[in-house]
């Protein structure tokens, strides 16, 4: 075969397994969890990825979802986002906030455990 002819079969080929995997990928989406995998929590001393699943889940911590979403308990649906009440500043309501919030609950809940880090540099990317 000619050198001319096997690349314009070389390129129909190519084309037509990109074709597939377009095809593939937008009829066949993954499924949206129902409950978020990770959570990047905003910080101002560095943020925080949260490994929401390994808390979670029956295969990680099984920590119940009223543990750190309280808003549970006062017979809400749905948790609510922490930022919703608990603000970067104090307010005059006295609310916590929500960095105080975060590290009583999270650091807290490391060092009963005695797992999970608890120092500053072991959450916050810097």
């Amino acid at each position: 075969m000619e050198v001319k002819k096997e690349r314009i079969i070389a390129y129909g080929i190519g084309i037509i397994l990109f074709v597939v995997g377009v095809v593939c990928y937008a009829a066949f989406p993954l499924k949206t969890p129902e409950q978020p995998i990770r959570v990047m929590l905003k910080a101002n001393g560095g943020n925080v990825l949260f490994d929401h699943y390994r808390h979670s889940s029956e295969d990680g911590y099984s920590i119940e979802c009223s543990d750190c979403h309280h808003d549970l308990e006062d017979g809400a649906e749905s948790p609510s986002s922490c930022g919703e009440c608990h603000k970067k500043e104090s307010t005059e309501d006295n609310s916590v906030k929500i960095s105080d919030a975060f590290h009583n609950v999270c650091v807290g809940c490391h060092k009963d455990n005695g797992s999970g880090p608890t120092k500053c540099s072991e959450c916050h990317a810097f």
